[in-house]
């Protein structure tokens, strides 16, 4: 079983890799599970609907107005495309909604990843995953394609989740055996934008010595190898989305910065 947090600029998958990736593995039979992100595409809405917003320690300050449209952006248009995008390569995927499958189940987040008190609105962070829609289209021979929204604890109303901290939520309740993160940088950087200073390995024992010196997108992200590890994950792997080998290299465990128990 393999997690995989697909998101930021990978997913314009222009030449189709990640599907046929994806494609691959299924053949060879392994079990996948895709939690998207979209932050690019409610970008694209928000400035078209002229709303501003703006990200405090990595997180999207999320208004009842910004939520209405985080939601239908992830819910309604990326997930269904993505799984769209995979139908056409052959992959039998179906898009899920963390809230409405009542797979993510989450309470507001108080605060960021080094611990600062911040009100961040409608954000949320995961207290339960309920795997039953997950496991049951596993089972039907299917890749589930998830958005990171989650139902709040009274199942009334809904929170936006950092979709790497969903995808690590749902690696660790579903034992998976790892959970590949793909993002817009090569892997965790010790001192970015220094290239030199890329991390190949790492255990989760010394990440979170030193997760507090790292600054904005880049913190939910080790947050979510250290969630992911905590809660039953073998290993995350942090990967370059927008290299097309990135993707099939990371499958046969190589490549960007791995982080172990």
């Amino acid at each position: 079983m393999i997690v995989v947090k697909f998101g930021g600029h990978a997913m314009q998958d222009e030449n189709g890799a990640f599907a046929k990736a994806i494609a691959s593995a299924q053949h060879d039979g392994v079990a996948l599970v895709i939690v998207h992100g979209g932050g690019p595409q409610i970008d694209a809405a928000l400035k078209e609907e002229q709303v501003t917003s703006e990200f405090v320690g990595g997180f999207r300050v999320t208004t009842p107005e910004i939520f209405e449209v985080v939601e239908r952006v992830l819910a309604n248009e990326v997930g269904p495309a993505v799984a769209k995008a995979l139908q056409k390569a052959g992959v039998n995927a179906v898009a899920l909604s963390g809230r409405t499958s009542e797979s993510l189940i989450a309470e507001p987040l108080r605060q960021l990843v080094d611990g600062t008190p911040a009100d961040l609105g409608l954000v949320g962070v995961i207290t339960a995953v309920n795997p039953q829609a997950i496991k049951n289209a596993l089972k039907g021979g299917q890749v589930p394609v998830i958005s990171p929204i989650a139902t709040d604890e009274s199942f009334k109303g809904g929170l936006n989740v950092n979709a790497d901290l969903a995808a690590a939520a749902i690696a660790g309740a579903l034992d998976a055996q790892s959970l590949i993160i793909m993002t817009d940088v090569a892997g965790i950087y010790r001192s970015w934008p220094d290239n030199s200073s890329l991390i190949s390995e790492i255990s989760a024992k010394e990440l979170e010595e030193i997760k507090g010196t790292f600054a904005q997108g880049m913190a939910p992200k080790v947050q979510a190898c250290l969630d992911a590890i905590n809660s039953g994950a073998n290993a995350v792997r942090i990967i370059d989305g927008t290299d097309p080998s990135a993707f099939a290299a990371a499958l046969a465990n190589n490549g960007g910065t791995l982080v172990t128990k």
